[in-house]
């Protein structure tokens, strides 16, 4: 990875902890598993040490992959962002629907990061991408995959 990857601060926590998790706990889990398998003796025919051997496989894998995408990240604490009112990555923002009036709150965020559930959208979401250098009082059209909806931005906010 040569460019970067933005992620909020919160969302780098969470990878370190997660990073630390793997490092610390689940290889050794792994090199205990591989261990009793091998002394289990002919490792030809042995199908707990390659489970053993996939899991760790996995296990290596993302650490990789983790320290891969925090070495890249640009992190951005949302609380020290002075984007004037304009949206962009890590801020939150009130939207309306012009529709139904039905009104959400998102944060814009990294991919890794991006939880519905917690109303965290990616970056490169359809919305993200509509909503990214606009202000309070403007209104955006979204390309969703049931048609194009518009949404005023009510209120942006760097929390």
């Amino acid at each position: 990875m040569n460019s970067s990857v933005p992620l909020t601060k919160f969302g780098a926590e969470l990878l370190k902890e997660e990073l630390h998790q793997l490092k610390t706990k689940e290889r050794r889990i792994v090199i205990d598993a591989i261990a009793e398998a091998r002394s289990h003796g002919d490792l030809s025919e042995n199908a707990e040490y390659d489970a053993a051997k996939e899991r760790q496989a996995f296990v290596e894998g993302r650490i990789a992959e983790l320290e891969g995408k925090l070495s890249a990240a640009q992190i951005i604490d949302p609380t020290t962002l002075d984007a004037e009112g304009r949206v962009v990555f890590a801020a939150t923002v009130d939207l309306e629907d012009l529709e139904n009036g039905q009104k959400v709150t998102y944060q814009i965020v990294g991919m890794d990061e991006a939880d519905l559930k917690l109303n965290k959208i990616s970056v490169t979401s359809p919305i993200s991408r509509a909503l990214i250098g606009k202000y309070a009082g403007d209104v955006v059209e979204v390309q969703a995959p049931s048609g194009p909806r518009e949404y005023e931005i009510l209120e942006v906010k760097y929390i």
